[in-house]
C-alpha cells in the first residue's frame, strides 16, 4: 500500500481518481490549493503526488519545485489540462516524474500510478564535492567561496547521475532511461539540450571540457 497525495481543486476530478485509487489499496489524502499541499508535504512523507498545474494558491509547478528544493523524494506525476510541450517541458524540469493530460483514461492513469510506484526515488541527498566545488543536490546548487551557480531539479539529477558515473560514458537514450525513467514524452534530444544548458552554466575556465562527448559513446564527466 501507497500513501498517495491528490493536489486538485476540481472535486469532480478528484473524487473519481481518488476513489479509483482507494480501490487498488493505497491510501490517500487530498488538498484543494498549492498552497495546502506545502504544508502536507512540509510534514508527512508520501510515495506518490497527483498533482494539477492550474491550483488556487501556488501553481502545481511551483509546488513541485519548492518540493524538490526541501529534498522531497516523492514521485510526481502532474494531472492537468496544460497541453502545450514547453508546458511539459517546465513541469519535468523542475521535478516532475511523468506528465499526463487531462481529459485521460482512468486505465491510462493507473498505469502511470503503478510505473512511478515501481520505480525507486532516484533524488540523492549527500554533497558531492569535486574540483573544489561542492554540488548540493538538495538545493541544486554549485558553489566554491562566494560563487554560486543554480542548476534545476532536472539538471542537477543529470549532473548527479554523470558525476556519480564518470567512469562511463552514457548515450542521451541511456540517460534518457536513467534520469527520465517514466515519461513517454520526453526525447533524446531533451538530455542533448539539458546537456547544452548545463555546460552554458559552466562556462568558466576550470570546467573546460569538463563533460565530455565522444560520438558513438556518448556523455562523461572528466575529474
Amino acid at each position: 500500500m501507497a500513501d498517495i497525495l491528490i493536489v486538485e481543486d476540481e472535486d469532480d476530478i478528484a473524487n473519481v481518481v481518488q476513489d479509483v485509487i482507494v480501490r487498488q489499496g493505497h491510501s490517500v489524502q487530498r488538498a484543494s490549493s498549492g498552497t495546502e499541499a506545502m504544508q502536507f508535504l512540509r510534514v508527512a512523507n508520501y510515495d506518490l503526488v497527483i498533482l494539477d498545474w492550474m491550483l488556487p494558491g501556488l501553481a502545481g509547478v511551483d509546488v513541485c519545485k519548492n518540493y524538490r528544493r526541501l529534498g522531497g523524494q516523492a514521485h510526481v506525476l502532474m494531472l492537468t489540462a496544460r497541453t502545450t510541450v514547453d508546458e511539459k517541458a517546465l513541469a519535468l524540469d523542475v521535478g516532475a516524474d511523468d506528465y499526463l493530460c487531462k481529459p485521460c483514461h482512468i486505465k491510462e492513469l493507473l498505469a502511470r500510478v503503478n510505473a512511478l510506484l515501481r520505480r525507486p526515488a532516484l533524488m540523492i541527498h549527500e554533497t558531492i564535492v569535486f574540483a573544489g566545488w561542492k554540488l548540493d543536490p538538495k538545493m541544486g546548487t554549485l558553489t566554491r567561496d562566494d560563487k554560486v551557480i543554480l542548476f534545476l531539479p532536472r539538471e542537477t539529477e543529470l549532473l548527479v547521475f554523470l558525476l556519480k558515473n564518470s567512469d562511463s560514458f552514457f548515450t542521451a537514450e541511456v540517460l534518457l532511461e536513467r534520469v527520465w525513467p517514466v515519461s513517454s514524452f520526453v526525447q533524446p534530444e531533451t538530455v542533448r539540450t539539458h546537456i547544452k544548458t548545463i555546460r552554458k552554466k559552466l562556462a568558466r575556465p576550470d570546467f573546460a571540457g569538463f563533460i565530455d562527448h565522444m560520438r558513438g559513446y556518448g556523455y562523461r564527466i572528466r575529474q
